[in-house]
């Protein structure tokens, strides 16, 4: 059975969608006045703002927080918000700022095929590290609540293009399910329905998909998570609770909803992060990082206030060069002073690493052929590793599935 399958997805019967889709909950964080504008233009509107907790809101009562976005779920659920799409996907079509038209496919993951550790191997991985102290209240909010709503966005290393580019040929004659501006800058997205015989023509495409993947690895990169991670992993644990809790039942919770995305399409994107370390002697810094190298291979490009300058460190075969650094970087901070930052811009990270006690690492992009089999080799990579697109173009909540 594949890992990645239809569901009955639930959309609002008669919303106002600009004001229903509200985007990922980690974005924004050190901007709350972009919430308090969020949640005033929703209203009293039925929105995903009423049954998600932004984290620029951790702060406040979350108690409270989690028991009324849970009561708004029952609630939604209890007057008819909703109404389901049995066994189905929807495909999404979202405008970027750019123009560019970014192509996905909603349907659900089975939570038994994903493990968020560095050394797993299963089919379904993170593709950067989890930090687990961000899921607890991920975890509060979901363990009580009747649906979900998902902003992650998964990936799949699909070079012959078979899985989701086909329905951009089809999509004139699936049904429209939603089709506005999202708000706040978030540009455009249109939703098809893609059941019946376009949804099990896809399953089919998907198990070749399958096949092509167990024929490069012996334990394979199948999907790789690239937003939404700690959503993601939250929901693993719950699921892991309630199988605990219910041995041998049939739980909804066994399985997420996701957004399927191509990582070669071309409106796809990947930024490079890059390192600053603040608080140090530049010069001692590259000195010590050096001395802890064994076997050094791998050029990675600095900057100081001095200029620009070119260092080698150790690496193994089919590591990246993030990953190779940041491995260097935490060893070295373990007993060294210094404060580590991530930056996204080539120019920022440049002007900074100008000041004072201050030495930058230019990091370049991950090429899109890279991402998979680096971490069939490597494992997961270090967190902030990469960008995808703006903050502006992340996911926003629109479809849920009730798992309870």
């Amino acid at each position: 059975m594949n890992e990645f399958r239809s569901a009955n997805i639930l959309l609002p019967k008669d919303a106002d969608w600009a004001r229903w889709a509200v985007i990922a909950c980690d974005q924004f964080t050190s901007e709350p006045e972009y919430w308090k504008r969020v949640r005033a233009f929703a209203g009293d509107a039925p929105s995903t703002i009423h049954m998600i907790l932004p984290e620029a809101e951790l702060e406040g009562d979350e108690a409270a927080a989690v028991k009324k976005i849970n009561t708004t779920m029952q609630q939604y659920l209890d007057r008819g918000v909703f109404a389901t799409c049995p066994d189905s996907y929807i495909y999404v079509e979202r405008t970027q700022l750019d123009g560019t038209i970014r192509a996905g496919l909603v349907g659900m993951v089975d939570l038994e095929h994903y493990d968020y550790n560095s050394d797993s191997t299963s089919a379904i991985r993170a593709t950067e590290r989890t930090v687990l102290e961000r899921l607890p209240a991920r975890q509060r909010i979901r363990q009580g609540a009747p649906i979900e709503f998902p902003h992650v966005l998964m990936l799949c290393d699909d070079s012959a293009k078979q899985l989701i580019e086909p329905f951009a040929q089809m999509k004139a004659a699936l049904p429209v399910v939603y089709n506005f501006d999202l708000m706040e800058g978030g540009g455009h997205i249109t939703g098809y329905l893609v059941s019946g015989e376009q949804a099990q023509a896809f399953d089919v495409r998907y198990a070749v998909y399958r096949k092509d993947c167990d024929s490069r690895a012996e334990t394979p990169v199948v999907l790789a998570v690239g937003d939404g991670n700690h959503s993601l992993a939250a929901a693993k644990l719950c699921y892991e609770a309630q199988k605990a809790e219910n041995p041998g039942a049939a739980l909804l919770s066994r399985y997420a909803l996701v957004e399927l995305e191509n990582i070669h399409s071309p409106a796809i994107q990947f930024e490079p992060i890059h390192r600053i370390l603040t608080g140090v002697d530049a010069d001692a810094v590259i000195e010590g990082l050096e001395a802890l190298c064994k076997a050094p291979n791998m050029p990675i490009q600095y900057v100081t206030k001095e200029g620009t300058g070119t260092m080698l460190i150790d690496s193994r075969p089919g590591e990246l060069p993030i990953s190779a650094l940041q491995t260097l970087l935490d060893e070295y901070l373990k007993s060294n002073p210094g404060q580590i930052d991530y930056i996204h811009d080539d120019d920022t990270l440049i002007a900074l690493s100008q000041k004072e006690n201050a030495l930058g690492f230019l990091l370049p992009a991950i090429g899109k052929d890279q991402l998979f089999g680096s971490m069939s080799q490597t494992g997961v990579l270090p967190r902030k590793t990469f960008s995808m697109g703006h903050a502006q173009e992340k996911r926003y909540y629109l479809e849920g599935r009730k798992i309870r």
